[in-house]
């Protein structure tokens, strides 16, 4: 993966939106730090499906009716 600095990024955006379409991620750097990368439209869409369900439809999902017994007895001694 190529890195370049933001300051470049700018001066060649075009030339980093055509690495892109040709499958090449760069990184791009601000302050020697990485900031932000860019990818190809692909990546990004198996990246951030939004077919995937929520973690609350996940929830909602979960089929019930297990039942836990708690055990009453303390865990240990306290002294207050």
């Amino acid at each position: 993966m190529d890195s370049i600095q933001i300051r470049e990024a700018k001066a060649k955006f075009s030339a980093l939106i055509e690495a892109a379409e040709q499958g090449r991620p760069t990184t791009i750097t601000r302050h020697g730090k990485p900031a932000a990368v860019l990818v190809p439209v692909e990546d990004a869409q198996r990246l951030y499906a939004q077919d995937a369900p929520s973690f609350a439809d996940l929830l909602l999902a979960f089929p019930g009716g297990i039942e836990f017994e708690r055990n009453a007895s303390p865990l240990r001694d306290i002294e207050l």
